[in-house]
């Protein structure tokens, strides 16, 4: 005659303990997580601005003034017109949009005393705010 092992299984209390313990890490962990993505993206969007600046500057060179404010960043890209000076293209690809899926804003003459604004308005779309909501210019 065999002897079976009664078989055991986990009961109701532990498996609330385990989901507790779960839900107790996750919720230590996942605002740390998402602080490290938004601070992810602000590095993105100064990197991206850093390299649309250095294309306005070799456009400035050939050119001898940076792009009107109609003509904006495309010019980086595409020639404008009545332009014979234009080495371009100056950016590798297309404009890159910024992290969060807006066209990067250009402005000049500029409102704070740079030859031209260039700017993201960050995560929120909206001029201004603060944190991670803040503008990210050059």
């Amino acid at each position: 005659m065999t002897h079976r092992q009664p078989s055991r299984g986990f009961t109701l209390l532990e498996l609330l303990v385990v989901i507790l313990i779960i839900g107790l890490l996750t919720g230590i962990v996942a605002p740390r997580f998402l602080g490290q993505i938004a601070r992810s993206e602000t590095t993105a969007a100064k990197a991206q601005i850093d390299a649309l600046d250095k294309a306005l500057q070799a456009y400035r060179i050939d050119m001898g003034h940076f792009p009107s404010e109609g003509d904006g960043l495309r010019a980086l890209v595409t020639a404008p017109p009545n332009e014979p000076r234009w080495r371009g293209p100056y950016l590798k690809d297309q404009v890159p949009l910024d992290p969060w899926g807006s066209p990067y804003q250009y402005r000049i003459p500029s409102s704070r005393g740079k030859d031209y604004d260039l700017f993201s308005p960050g995560r929120d779309r909206v001029a201004g705010g603060s944190g991670d909501d803040a503008d990210i210019s050059n």
